[in-house]
């Protein structure tokens, strides 16, 4: 019995550094044997191409693109970019030719990796392009790559049909170009439907992260840098590190996922480690950073990650790698938000029954505040009410299928419960919109619930507001207001999809409690008031025990 064996090929996933040539220059028709050009015009010399002139001004200047600090032309898709192409003579009725634009290693036009454009009455192929003039030698070419283009480097060949094959233009680094995702057009995927938030959204290299407690908001100002020498190329190579295929690098809900996993160095050699202790000596502190480029550019040289990252800086990074290619993104700051490590979707604190914390038995935190971003787009996967802003997280939380990512989740579906689409969209709502509960443990082990507070958790979203320096609050845009009608629904649809509530009989306390406390300095007396209110008919005795500890924003006490 005779055995056939199938081998897989490798799929293509690089797309910097392709060195070495794609096609002979002259590639004979098939059953010709003369290797010498002929001309296809009885008479005349072969056509051939004297230069190629990428327009990079005029193009960049319609594609919102001339910021960019790079000697090569930067486009978007879904929109004409025009080349002018002058030719050894003044073209004649049976010449022809065609463009080539070629991205990643073993490009085959059947992956839309090989993509050739014609301009006589060949069919092109999913690209489109036009003759928009001829001045003697020269033709000016209109190019419109497809809405659904593979984004990033490609390379570009002019292929002249001679009598007996096809003469190409020799490997010309020159005329490599980047192609970019287009927010400004209705037929692409992150087509954002404002100017004013496109200009926020994708071409502000600047902006301002939110930080501290609800009632201390600060800020942080952060240089994204979409723009700057080398990002554009270090953003590219993020996703050959981690060998995305290149025929999935058009599709954008799998480039944000993929994002969100190689901005943190925990399982995929990523660009950021992460560090929540108070040693920074191996590299440089997490508040130490303002900017992206430095670290993007870093890992590009090095190709190792760089220390040391916390949530903020995990955003700024990946805020500037979803701008820099052309995708409408935004830091969100949620504040008292809750780290679900039980997958219950409801956020426990344990205390010992002299009110003291069990940390031994607490297993999930709240921290005073947790960044992450949310990217603008279509989500061809979802029905059409889910597409527009989506949570992405890099921060290295918690596993999803495998690797420490996280989204893009529906802001919508986290606002109305719905936790069954993808991705993450659970582990979002435990963090904006789980229950507090307080736990009681006795010396067995056993639980009892104490209190239910519905409204900690999530206290306010923050983000940049367009055009202004200052905070926009999203909060209704992940939460409806509580008690309302819409909370209740939303809370009734999130238990139908995994959210534990607690449905505890609880007694109501005829005790209130109130901690105020002023903000203090180093090395100074801090002042804290607490006040009890009896809410009883009969007089109280209390006992109180008072805590106070160094903590982290992540809610962990300092050692």
């Amino acid at each position: 019995m005779r055995k056939s064996f199938r081998l897989l090929s490798q799929v293509p996933n690089k797309n910097l550094h392709i060195d070495h040539d794609d096609f002979r220059e002259f590639e004979p028709f098939e059953g010709e044997t003369d290797l010498i050009p002929r001309s296809t015009a009885p008479g005349t010399e072969p056509l051939t191409v004297v230069g190629v002139d990428m327009r990079k001004d005029f193009n960049e200047a319609n594609h919102y693109t001339t910021e960019y600090v790079n000697n090569l032309l930067v486009v978007r898709r879904a929109k004409q970019f025009v080349i002018d192409i002058t030719f050894s003579r003044p073209m004649v009725p049976q010449d022809d030719f065609q463009l080539e634009f070629l991205i990643g290693e073993k490009p085959a036009a059947n992956k839309d990796s090989l993509v050739v454009v014609t301009f006589r009455n060949r069919r092109s192929t999913s690209w489109s392009g036009k003759i928009l003039g001829t001045r003697d030698t020269v033709v000016s070419l209109g190019i419109t790559a497809h809405a659904k283009a593979i984004v990033g480097l490609y390379r570009m060949y002019v292929a002249v049909v001679v009598g007996n094959g096809m003469q190409r233009t020799e490997k010309d680094p020159n005329t490599n170009l980047y192609v970019l995702f287009n927010p400004w057009s209705p037929d692409d995927e992150v087509f954002y439907p404002d100017e004013v938030g496109r200009t926020e959204y994708v071409l502000n290299s600047t902006g301002l992260i939110y930080m501290g407690t609800p009632e201390q908001v600060t800020e942080r100002g952060w240089v994204y840098g979409q723009f700057e020498e080398g990002v554009l190329d270090a953003c590219i190579y993020i996703m050959d590190v981690c060998r995305m295929p290149i025929q999935s690098r058009g599709e954008v809900t799998k480039m944000v996922r993929t994002a969100s996993a190689l901005i943190n160095s925990q399982d995929d050699n990523g660009v950021l480690v992460g560090n929540w202790s108070d040693d920074f000596s191996m590299g440089t502190p997490p508040t130490t950073w303002t900017g992206s480029t430095k670290i993007l550019l870093q890992y590009h040289n090095t190709g190792a990650p760089v220390s040391f990252a916390q949530c903020w800086v995990y955003a700024g990074v990946l805020n500037t790698f979803l701008r820099c290619l052309g995708i409408p993104s935004r830091v969100i700051s949620n504040f008292n938000s809750a780290h679900d490590n039980t997958g219950n979707l409801k956020t426990e604190l344990v205390f010992k029954e002299d009110g003291t914390p069990d940390r031994r038995n607490t297993r999930d935190s709240i921290w005073n505040y947790h960044c992450w971003n949310e990217a603008f787009m279509k989500r061809v996967d979802l029905p059409p009410k889910f597409s527009g802003w989506q949570v992405v997280d890099a921060t290295p939380q918690e596993t999803s299928d495998g690797y420490f990512r996280c989204g893009p989740a529906p802001v919508i579906a986290i606002r109305d419960g719905e936790l069954c689409h993808p991705f993450d969209c659970g582990f979002v709502f435990a963090e904006v919109n789980s229950d507090l509960i307080f736990m009681v443990s006795d010396r067995y082990g056993n639980m009892t619930p104490k209190k239910v507070d519905t409204t900690y958790i999530g206290k306010m979203l923050y983000t940049k507001a367009v055009s202004r320096w200052g905070p926009e609050d999203v909060t209704r845009t992940y939460k409806h207001p509580e008690g309302s009608p819409q909370d209740k629904e939303t809370m009734a649809k999130a238990e139908q999809y995994g959210c534990a509530r607690d449905q505890s009989d609880l007694p109501a306390s005829k005790l209130a409690i109130q901690i105020s406390a002023q903000a203090g300095f180093v090395g100074e007396p801090l002042k804290i008031e607490v006040t009890f209110y009896n809410q009883a008919e009969l007089m109280k005795s209390v006992k109180a025990h008072m805590e106070i500890a160094v903590t982290y924003y992540t809610g962990v006490a300092s050692s």
